[in-house]
């Protein structure tokens, strides 16, 4: 690399075409399933005050203390970037006071100080939704509905949905206290990191994923054998709703997601595409005191989010590589006769909603022909000094063999019409 030529920083990536026709798909797929669940968009600051995510996430999760973007503005405010969707909507929502159930979806970038791995990089680009305002289980079964439904949308099928309940601050903390007991006794057959560091917050090592924590925890004491009876009820009917619509699940004991404001119904989509280390396609969970930490009344709410790159790599690996939309180059026009006679012509047929590209600086004949080939366009509208004096334009069905019914002059003003019923063959 030269003096003075830059690169993208580490973990980041640029998105050019034609890769980013996929992520147009996908979010455009996603935006059309959230509008079918009646979710409105929400857009939010890329930044906010640094309590919010340590209010949200927790200020002792691996996130807060090692990977978020922190910095000080110019009136020294200590703002982060943000590392994860949830909390800003939930901030925005405790802020504006929408009417309840609110039904959100975003999209956004999220930053993370993070080893870059597949599909995932420290400037990483999720999309989600988040509903504020009840804890009726139909939510939680519509939030996990959306999501399987949207994965199968881009085309995927070979992934697993897991299911758990956290229970409340009150279970859950009987549950703790049983769990500490039981790790107290198991302490070295634990992983080095959380020999370490298991007594800060035992949940954290149900979340770990090596196997020697793997091996302690499954079996030990289980979660949900310790819900009240109200949790129970609320997890049965999550799981009653999601056999109702034919979304078949597994129970997960173990799965407690990544964040401390988690509580009752958690969810995980893993890819059976994927490395077992790197299959998480997305997940989500109830957040029913997140409101109140954040400084609002308090409002149940529930939501799931997935990483873009992470998706579109389920897609490759399950040979999933078609363009979700189907764009394609309309019209291509060819001018040589170097007076400048596309760009009116150009002009006229993209206001009609056609999509036309075209050549410049005044290239030969031969090497537009070549350009009108590549980009993929069914027709080609031919402008020479000829067709000029004339008054015409020559048209040219590029996807076809048969030369003599497929190219044919026809009057300048008489063009739009000649294309319209060319391309609704």
């Amino acid at each position: 690399m030269s003096e003075g030529t830059f690169q993208a920083p580490v973990g980041t990536h640029d998105v050019l075409g034609p890769e980013s026709r996929q992520w147009e798909g996908v979010i455009a797929t996603f935006a059309q399933w959230a509008y079918r669940y009646s979710f409105s968009l929400v857009i939010s600051p890329l930044f906010e005050d640094v309590g919010v995510f340590h209010r949200g996430i927790g200020e002792a999760s691996d996130v807060a203390k090692k990977e978020m973007y922190v910095f000080e503005d110019r009136g020294g405010r200590r703002l982060a970037l943000r590392p994860e969707g949830t909390a800003s909507v939930v901030r925005a929502f405790v802020q504006h006071h929408p009417t309840t159930p609110w039904r959100a979806w975003y999209v956004t970038p999220a930053f993370r100080y993070e080893r870059p791995q597949a599909g995932r990089y420290r400037q990483h680009h999720q999309l989600g939704v988040e509903v504020l305002g009840s804890d009726d289980p139909a939510i939680d079964v519509e939030v996990i509905a959306l999501a399987e439904r949207f994965y199968r949308a881009i085309g995927l099928r070979r992934f697993r949905l897991h299911v758990n309940s956290m229970g409340h601050a009150e279970c859950r903390s009987a549950y703790v206290e049983v769990l500490k007991s039981y790790l107290a006794r198991h302490v070295d057959e634990l992983c080095d990191e959380h020999q370490k560091v298991w007594l800060a917050n035992p949940l954290r090592v149900l979340d770990c994923k090596k196997a020697a924590c793997v091996t302690v925890t499954v079996a030990g004491p289980q979660l949900p054998d310790y819900l009240c009876d109200a949790c129970r009820d609320h997890f049965i009917a999550v799981q009653r709703g999601l056999t109702a619509i034919g979304i078949d699940f597994q129970l997960a004991p173990r799965l407690v997601r990544g964040f401390d404001y988690y509580t009752r119904t958690t969810f995980e989509f893993a890819s059976d595409a994927l490395d077992a280390a790197q299959n998480a396609l997305g997940g989500g969970g109830r957040y029913d005191q997140l409101a109140e930490q954040l400084g609002g009344e308090p409002a149940s709410g529930i939501g799931f989010g997935s990483g873009i790159e992470r998706l579109l790599l389920a897609r490759h690996a399950e040979g999933v590589d078609e363009a979700l939309l189907k764009r394609s180059v309309d019209v291509f026009v060819v001018d040589t006769t170097g007076d400048d006679v596309a760009t009116p012509l150009v002009d006229e047929l993209r206001l009609r909603g056609f999509a036309v590209s075209r050549s410049y600086d005044q290239r030969s004949m031969k090497a537009q022909m070549k350009l009108a080939d590549r980009s993929g366009a069914r027709l080609a509208l031919l402008v020479g000094p000829q067709e000029r004096d004339r008054g015409e334009v020559t048209i040219r069905d590029l996807r076809s063999a048969d030369f003599e019914q497929t190219q044919a002059s026809v009057a300048r003003d008489a063009v739009i019409d000649a294309v319209t019923q060319r391309l609704l063959k």
